[in-house]
Formats: structure tokens, C-alpha cells, sequence
């Protein structure tokens, strides 16, 4: 077992790397105050669990942890605070996953127990709800959404998947279908206008001239809550992206 420890502090690290020695007997530590220098020269390393500090200068640990994340899904992330509040209220989540400073053998001992349980789903805030870790599905309050055609959902996915961006119906024609199909394109968004409309989310969709977007400010995301730091969705992404599009690509901005 191999663990990561990074805390700017050096007083910090090291009663950090003191407890897990204690309760991490035979595991090897790889210890920094540096985060960039951490994610550089741990790059070729196989690393089964971090203990990240969150306030850190210039990648602070939720940067890290994405990084990391990106870098190897399987990777089990602890984030390390002296702020319980910031922590556990400002982000809603469950004390899994956390260590309050400072930090002890027994802490750390019962994290490790803790971890391996599945990572709890997002709450939803917003109109609609799209899972795009795995394959790809949207939800409004906590049911699928039908469409009346499979390629409603798929193009409904691509303009998520640009977040908010205009696309003209050239630029879907083009990546969708490889050819020129605009009629067929009209009815897949009369299908979206339509589906949409039955549940009270028709302004999600936006048509115009000859451009589509969604107003993502009322689509609750995982990949957009990843890219916000959200520690949870960190946690939730397994390096699988809207699986089964052969467009889709998870970028980390």
C-alpha cells in the first residue's frame, strides 16, 4: 500500500506522517509540503490513498485531489482541514473522507475503515439532474426522462458536455451524424421542446435561429461540480465520462 501526505506545513505534515505511521503499519509514505511538487514527482507512482491539506497555496487540495483523480480514478482521496465547518457544512457531505486537524492514530485508523464505502450521489438543487460520469442519463426528481428518440438524449448530452455554449445546427449535424440531416435534426428538437415542456423544464433548452444551448444555471451536473470542486463529486468520478458517446471526452480545464 502506498499513501500520499501533503500539508504546506511542515509541523502539519509531519504529526500527519507520525499518525500514519502508527496506523498505517508497512504502508509507504510519500510525504511533501509542495503540491506542485507532489503531483510532478509522484506521477509514475501507484498511489492508493492521499491525505490532502486544503488550504495550501497555489493548488490548494481540492485542485489537487482533481488532478490526482484525473490522473488515477481508483485513487482514494482524504481531505485534511482545520475548518470542520468548511469542510462539512459548506459542501454537505458526510465525514467520511475527512480528517479534522489535528490529526491522531485512531482518526486515521477509522477513516481507513470508512473508505471504502460508495461515495453518496449529489444532491439535487436544480431542474434537472445529468449524470455524466458512466453513461450518461438525465433525471428530473430522481426519475429518467424518456425521450421519444434516442438521439434527443444524445444531443441534449453534447450541449452539456459544452456547458452552455451555442452550437450551430451545422456543428450537430457534423458531430452527431457525420452528414447533412436537418430535418431530422428538427424533430429531435421538437422531441426535446416537447418532453421537456411536459415537465415544467422547457427553459433548460434553448432554440435560436440556427443555434442550440442549455442554461446550465438549472442543470445540476457532476462534471460541472468536479470542475467546481466539489469534494463528493471528486470522489464520485471512477474515469468513465458519457461512456456511451464516442464524442465525449472529459476535459479538467
Amino acid at each position: 500500500m502506498k499513501a500520499l501526505l501533503v500539508d504546506d506545513e511542515e509541523l502539519q505534515l509531519l504529526r500527519l506522517k507520525g499518525a500514519a505511521e502508527k496506523a498505517l503499519p508497512g504502508c509507504e509514505l510519500l510525504c511533501y509540503t509542495n503540491p506542485v511538487k507532489a503531483l510532478k514527482e509522484t506521477e509514475s507512482e501507484k498511489i492508493d490513498v492521499a491525505f490532502l491539506d486544503i488550504e495550501m497555496p497555489v493548488i490548494n487540495g481540492l485542485r489537487l485531489a482533481r488532478k490526482l483523480k484525473m490522473r488515477d480514478p481508483d485513487i482514494r482521496v482524504v481531505f485534511v482541514t482545520a475548518y470542520d465547518q468548511y469542510a462539512l457544512e459548506a459542501f454537505k457531505v458526510h465525514a467520511s473522507g475527512y480528517l479534522s486537524k489535528p490529526v491522531n492514530e485512531a482518526k486515521i485508523r477509522e477513516e481507513m475503515e470508512q473508505i471504502n464505502l460508495p461515495p453518496l450521489s449529489l444532491k439535487p438543487q436544480k431542474k434537472i439532474q445529468a449524470r455524466c460520469f458512466g453513461n450518461f442519463e438525465l433525471f428530473h426528481n430522481g426519475e429518467p426522462i424518456k425521450f421519444a428518440r434516442s438521439k434527443s438524449k444524445e444531443l441534449l448530452a453534447y450541449l452539456i458536455d459544452r456547458e452552455g455554449s451555442a452550437i450551430s445546427v451545422a456543428e450537430l449535424n457534423a458531430i452527431l451524424w457525420e452528414e447533412d440531416r436537418p430535418s431530422y435534426l428538427r424533430n429531435l428538437i421538437s422531441d426535446i421542446q416537447r418532453t421537456l415542456k411536459e415537465i415544467d423544464c422547457d427553459d433548460v433548452f434553448i432554440k435560436r435561429h440556427n443555434e442550440c444551448y442549455v442554461d446550465v444555471s438549472k442543470i445540476d451536473c457532476d462534471a460541472y461540480e468536479f470542475k467546481n470542486n466539489n469534494p463528493e463529486a471528486i470522489r464520485m468520478f471512477r474515469g468513465q465520462y458519457m461512456y456511451q458517446y464516442s464524442w465525449a471526452m472529459f476535459v479538467d480545464d
